[in-house]
């Protein structure tokens, strides 16, 4: 008899951990049912849970047993059926997702996904159908609503994150720009008001970036509202009313969690979002630009001379790309005003020669209203294409509502098809577009170095937010905006490796880049894309030293808030004997030291307040005294 009951109640509990691992239904309580999805015993484990009195839906995280996410609420009401209550379950689908792919920048080109997929379908008295799609990977969780049958404009969502209200987070106010700057907080003290979808949070169960895949124009796009006193942040649409016909699949709610270097090594976003939309991307090359406007402003622009010294400088240093920017195509003299015979008498075709000639390739600026129709695409893209421009930066979008998206969707398929590179500003954030599309090469969204109130802070807690989505165009290299940037030449130089952006654009002037060698030299080397990334040391709005590998080399960046001290970073790189170079800032400028170091030992930089430091290393052995090629 007691073999039995033994054998009874390990056949309950084999059970109870087999639908736990699968995603299948448990009976948690009188009052509920639950699914539970999680790719491993010490990955993220999403929970679901319906209310059988209320019919409502929930969703919560955890990792290790220990609270990510508390019960936040789930659902969505359309024009024609409230899907946020008096649901009742109906089955369910499971299914892995198992893919490699490859990007053309980013932190990481070679990607492997693993992700568990639960489809959860409910169902209204009524019949209207809601189908909540759940993934969990290594290091994230999502979920997304998808609607079988038309069910009419969407109104609003119900989705709501809830965090404990003693969590630390670094929100950044939202803009249609998303070029706030990121402040902490506790998630209840944070004031009222609305931020972006990219907000941080550190629980007992690690760190979790909030975040969005997969977004295009048949949706809208999402901000995080909160009431101070609450640690509840819902999720806010772009639109009043989302206009739909037929069958709908919203974008992914994501939640990046992890210990720190995890989410910030993630490519989560990215792994969500759909495949290629490119079928041969030979085309799209990564890398770093000499940009002209805060080197020379809008009279640059509108000079050929000018811009002509601007790609000697770049050919000189074997840069790839010269950016012109706003200016080129105005009337002489006029600003806002677009020469009416630019296709003509514009000197850009002559420019795109003598730089092709050097081995210089041109990216323009452009303003969105002149992109906004087809008959203007189909004035500006082939026209650009035939001149030989390489890429273009399209500014002031400015909105995430349901129009503008779909203009990204248009502009996106057009400016592939005319193999022009795109860098998007005045922008949404990336969102799993540069998987999509691979020739968006990098995205502003962010408080960048045009910006004269960051502070140090700021620009520490970037790595752990915006930088972790995607390229971000921040623009480094500045160093003749004394006194408008909160940090050092070497905190500056690091920002070039601590930021990744697949065109690293370098905003200093040629005059700045040669008082400084040190610098100069470094910018020569930096790649513009990635074979691996690591966090070496971290804390957001305090220190963010990343190390990012290109072919045999690894690049380090550190930059810091704060009093001066001495950093010692984990050089956490690989076994065996390192070369170590090192630019620090001294009492008279930049200065280098070199040393030999093993992997796993500890890289002591003196760090200036509001400084940094970037680093070089290399495999050392007898006779090798440098990193540089």
């Amino acid at each position: 008899m007691a073999v039995s009951i033994r054998t009874a109640v390990a056949g309950l509990c084999a059970g109870l951990v087999t639908a736990l691992l699968t995603g299948g239904p448990v009976r948690a309580e009188q009052h509920e049912q639950t699914w539970d999805l999680s790719t491993g015993a010490h990955a993220p484990r999403a929970r679901v849970a319906l209310d059988d009195t209320t019919g409502t839906l929930s969703f919560a995280v955890s990792r290790d047993g220990r609270t990510v996410i508390e019960p936040s609420p789930v659902g969505i009401v359309t024009q024609q059926a409230d899907l946020s209550k008096d649901l009742r379950f109906l089955h369910s689908k499971d299914r892995m997702v198992d893919e490699r792919y490859r990007t053309r920048s980013g932190k990481r080109l070679d990607r492997r996904v693993r992700m568990k997929e639960t489809r959860l379908s409910f169902a209204t008295a009524t019949g209207a159908r809601l189908d909540l799609v759940v993934r969990a990977s290594a290091d994230g969780v999502a979920y997304r609503y998808a609607l079988p049958g038309a069910s009419g404009d969407v109104l609003r969502e119900t989705s709501a994150f809830n965090l404990p209200a003693d969590a630390p987070a670094w929100l950044g106010t939202y803009r249609v720009d998303n070029e706030g700057q990121f402040v902490r907080h506790t998630a209840a003290t944070a004031p009222t008001g609305e931020y972006s979808d990219q907000a941080l949070f550190e629980t007992d169960g690690g760190y979790t970036l909030l975040a969005e895949s997969d977004l295009t124009g048949a949706y809208s796009g999402a901000r995080l509202a909160h009431d101070q006193g609450t640690g509840t942040y819902r999720i806010k649409l772009a639109d009043d009313r989302i206009s739909t016909d037929g069958p709908l699949v919203t974008p992914w709610r994501a939640m990046i969690t992890g210990d720190l270097a995890t989410v910030t090594r993630s490519t989560f976003t990215d792994d969500l979002a759909p495949a290629s939309r490119i079928r041969d991307a030979s085309w799209i090359e990564p890398g770093t630009v000499l940009w002209t406007w805060l080197a020379g402003g809008k009279e640059a622009g509108q000079s050929l001379a000018a811009q002509k010294a601007y790609v000697d400088y770049a050919a000189e240093r074997n840069w790839p790309y010269e950016a012109v920017d706003a200016g080129w195509y105005y009337k002489p003299g006029e600003w806002e005003t677009v020469d009416p015979d630019w296709q003509t008498d514009s000197w850009m075709p002559e420019l795109v020669r003598y730089a092709r000639a050097k081995g210089v390739g041109i990216v323009v600026w452009i303003h969105q209203r002149e992109l906004d129709t087809p008959e203007e695409r189909d004035r500006w893209l082939p026209t650009l294409e035939r001149w030989g421009v390489r890429g273009v930066k399209i500014d002031f979008m400015n909105s995430e509502a349901q129009p503008m998206l779909r203009w990204y969707d248009t502009v996106l398929a057009e400016t592939a098809a005319h193999h022009l590179m795109v860098d998007f500003h005045g922008s949404t954030i990336p969102k799993g577009i540069q998987r999509t599309w691979p020739h968006v090469m990098t995205l502003e969204g962010v408080a960048g170095e045009e910006k004269r109130t960051n502070t140090a802070a700021h620009l520490t807690t970037l790595p752990f937010t915006r930088n972790v989505i995607g390229s971000m165009d921040f623009t480094p290299g500045a160093f003749h905006r004394v006194g408008l940037r909160p940090n050092s030449d070497a905190a500056e130089v690091g920002l070039a490796v601590a930021y990744e952006s697949g065109l690293q654009m370098f905003a200093g002037t040629p005059e700045s880049y040669d008082q400084r060698p040190l610098a100069r030299a470094y910018f020569d080397q930096v790649p513009a894309a990635w074979d691996d990334t690591r966090l070496l040391a971290g804390r957001p709005g305090e220190e963010a030293v990343l190390a990012r590998r290109g072919g045999d080399r690894w690049f380090i960046g550190g930059v810091y808030a704060g009093a001066a001290r001495t950093a010692e970073v984990p050089l956490s790189i690989g076994a065996g004997r390192w070369l170590v170079e090192t630019i620090e800032d001294g009492p008279d400028g930049l200065v280098l030291r070199r040393q030999v170091l093993s992997g796993g030992d500890r890289l002591a930089v003196d760090v200036v307040a509001g400084g940094g430091f970037a680093s070089i290393a290399c495999r050392w052995r007898p006779g090798i005294t440098t990193c540089h090629r």
